[in-house]
């Protein structure tokens, strides 16, 4: 069982800058893939990004290409979202999900999720 907690939501203009974090309990999170997605007001919950266990591998959402970066710590049991450049269509809640076997964006593919951090880009 992985329990995940996001933090570092919150209000910003845009082209600002945020830090996602998401707190992992359980052993399994130093082999899991860890994905962030997001999901705005009436639509669907998409992904954004996700590294592989050992951070050696990532992919990225094209709408977020060059503008977010994800890692993590193992030690730490924690995965980031280093959101740069902040539009007003990067608001949403942002979610990191937990997979024990899957690499890659399918939302189906991801076992376990958080509850979810609010992000809001004003223009």
């Amino acid at each position: 069982q992985v329990q995940l907690v996001e933090s570092g939501g919150g209000l910003v203009q845009a082209g600002g800058s945020l830090r996602l974090s998401c707190a992992a309990s359980g052993r399994t999170f130093s082999s899991a893939t860890m994905g962030w997605f997001r999901q705005a007001p009436g639509k669907e919950r998409e992904f954004v990004a996700v590294i592989s266990w050992n951070g050696g591998s990532t992919i990225y959402a094209d709408s977020v290409k060059g503008r977010f970066t994800i890692s993590r710590d193992n030690a730490k049991n924690t995965v980031y979202l280093q959101m740069n450049n902040l539009k007003p269509e990067d608001t949403a809640v942002f979610y990191c999900a937990a997979s024990a076997r899957y690499y890659g964006s399918a939302r189906g593919g991801y076992d376990y999720w958080g509850q979810g951090t609010q992000v809001t880009v004003s223009s």
